[in-house]
């Protein structure tokens, strides 16, 4: 018929003008409540903020001190037929810790027993333990910026809000198990790396076999700023599941509503 297609448009476009309104609704009801803005830092002072603010440190110094670390493995070389003192031979390693494009480097201009050096590097590749790690932890940085905010200045908002606080547990639980995984991982690969830039280098490196080139350990680069990162990390991954409790935000007083 001529009329049913406009009469079946007019009751579809009817049908649809409720479910437009109640969206409306809801948009302008979250934009009322994000407008308002309210500092509040009793939440920092109560375990659910306070461990936030430990896991958005813990964040901080694991991505900085594992992203950013510099180190170098020493071996001493000497010849007893052509070179009685003991020359320094150095690999320099970091971040990612790709230790197998690490080659050894001599002093500069100086032959140490017609060995090029250059071309033996260190042992493994621990990049994806390291990354994954790092990664994380400013994926871990990012949402404690975003969970304080909503803590601090929306704090009527959580409250009243029946997804928000699960939204928050669900993600601290997924976070903290993979904050766990991540954190495994490169204590795994960290144990490796000291192995494979400490002593046993001089029982790897073809050269050193050689009874006419007798090669020393010297030193390597300590890594405590690495473990410390690990196991403060772990801990506070932990105590954020413990003490996540969806009840412990109190509400700002009555004249900062």
């Amino acid at each position: 018929m001529p009329g049913a297609e406009p009469q079946g448009r007019w009751r579809g476009a009817r049908s649809m003008a409720p479910n437009i309104y109640m969206v409306r609704q809801r948009i302008s009801r979250l934009g009322q409540r994000m407008s308002g803005f309210q500092i509040n830092l009793n939440p920092l002072k109560e375990p659910l903020g306070f461990i936030k603010v430990l896991e958005w440190i813990a964040s901080i110094f694991a991505f900085a001190t594992c992203g950013g670390f510099k180190g170098q493995t020493e071996i001493q070389v000497n010849c007893p037929t052509t070179i009685t003192e003991n020359k320094t031979v150095t690999a320099t390693f970091g971040y990612p810790f790709r230790l197998n494009e690490a080659s050894f480097q001599p002093p500069p201009g100086v032959n140490i027993c017609d060995v090029n050096w250059k071309d033996y590097v260190l042992i493994g590749d621990y990049s994806s333990s390291a990354q994954f790690y790092v990664t994380f932890a400013v994926f871990v940085f990012l949402y404690c910026i975003a969970a304080l905010l909503l803590y601090v200045g929306y704090t009527s908002l959580y409250l009243d809000s029946r997804k928000l606080p699960m939204i928050d547990f669900v993600v601290t639980l997924v976070a903290t198990f993979l904050w766990l995984v991540s954190t495994s991982a490169w204590a795994k690969a960290l144990t490796d790396i000291k192995i494979a830039t400490g002593h046993n280098i001089v029982n790897e490196l073809s050269p050193c076999k050689k009874k006419a080139v007798m090669c020393y350990f010297g030193s390597v680069t300590s890594m405590g700023s690495l473990n410390v990162s690990v196991m403060e990390f772990r801990y506070v991954a932990q105590a954020e599941v413990q003490w996540h409790d969806l009840s412990t935000l109190q509400p700002p007083p009555p004249g900062l509503k």
